[in-house]
């Protein structure tokens, strides 16, 4: 039912100094930018970097991954170390690196290829020889939960399929295909990441009505939109958009 991630939203003090992060750190080029938001490109997912002046707001202390090619992680471990003390974990024959942006956000950077085919925002996933290392995708999103069992049971009913769980049961992994939430309860993961507050997501789908019919029952809000869109809120307090395609 969830065929993408439209964007992921962070809270931010200071736009124009997260901006700059961004873009100096991970050259994430400025899709748009107004007064309160700004849109940086990862794929065909906006990270949004939002003030927090309306509702809903960006997400708190949020551990996610970007991808990039696996040939291109040496790259981003070269280029990243200058600034920032890494964290690296190993996923079987996959590599990840861990750091922290400039409103306590745990960014990770996963070598695992690009992605296949064409994308929606634009950029293509290939390197002219000689250019910097490409972001290619936002792949996984962390999110904290009070009840996992209740967090599990509405976002299976959209589709998503539980693919990992922690041996303690402080986490869930879920698959969409094309990107991953993980679901936390309160602790700290790997390179003492937290689980995101009051986070907001776009998902795309075939048809939103549908999506929100699925969770109808379980959602705490649901709202539809002037742009076709329909917002749900989830019982965490997380904002998930579902987008036509």
């Amino acid at each position: 039912m969830l065929s993408g991630l439209a964007w992921l939203a962070l809270e931010v003090k200071y736009l124009d100094r997260a901006v700059e992060f961004y873009r100096e750190h991970l050259d994430l080029p400025l899709r748009r930018k107004d007064g309160r938001e700004a849109a940086l490109g990862a794929g065909e997912t906006d990270l949004l970097l939002r003030r927090p002046a309306g509702v809903p707001r960006g997400g708190l202390h949020t551990h996610y991954a970007f991808s990039c090619p696996a040939d291109a992680y040496d790259e981003w471990w070269d280029r990243l170390s200058g600034d920032f003390d890494l964290h690296e974990e190993t996923f079987g024959d996959v590599r990840s690196l861990y750091f922290y942006d400039t409103e306590g956000n745990c960014v990770e950077v996963m070598g695992c290829g690009a992605p296949e085919g064409p994308q929606r925002g634009g950029e293509a996933a290939e390197r002219d020889q000689g250019s910097e290392p490409a972001i290619t995708g936002l792949m996984e999103v962390v999110l904290e939960v009070e009840d996992l069992a209740r967090a599990e049971e509405f976002y299976t009913a959209l589709g998503m399929e539980i693919v990992d769980q922690g041996d303690r049961r402080k986490r869930t992994r879920l698959t969409a295909g094309p990107f991953d939430l993980e679901l936390w309860e309160p602790h700290l993961g790997l390179a003492d990441a937290r689980g995101g507050v009051h986070v907001d997501l776009g998902a795309y789908v075939d048809d939103p009505e549908a999506a929100a019919d699925a969770v109808w029952g379980r959602a705490d809000r649901i709202e539809d939109l002037d742009s076709g869109a329909v917002r749900v809120r989830d019982p965490d307090g997380h904002y998930l958009t579902f987008v036509g395609e």
